[in-house]
């Protein structure tokens, strides 16, 4: 069930962000595919999801991989602030201590 607090898209959708911030890091389907352990199939797919959900287009192919138009390096970049601050969050907290966001004053 979504939260009613965020207006967030579905779980399939959440899932495949994953993917697309893969595939926009390294400006190529396959080599997401490959980090993920996906075939290319499976992340043009995915990609398609957010696309469809967003009603518009993040990446288009081209000779050397794929590039990103405007709104998909906007969503890029949230993405990844998002995933780096959530890593660093993960590795502290596996390390024994607290984010200093979760620390009281």
């Amino acid at each position: 069930m979504a939260n009613p607090d965020y207006d967030l898209p579905s779980l399939t959708v959440l899932a495949a962000l994953e993917v697309f911030e893969a595939s926009a890091r390294h400006l190529s389907l396959e080599h997401a595919a490959s980090e993920l352990n996906v075939t290319s199939g499976e992340i043009t797919r995915q990609i398609k999801v957010i696309e469809d959900e967003l009603g518009v287009l993040l990446l288009v192919r081209s000779e050397n991989g794929v590039v990103l138009t405007s709104l998909g390096k906007d969503l890029y970049t949230e993405l990844a602030t998002i995933f780096s601050k959530a890593s660093d969050v993960v590795t502290t907290i596996k390390r024994g201590g607290l984010p200093p966001s979760w620390r009281s004053s």
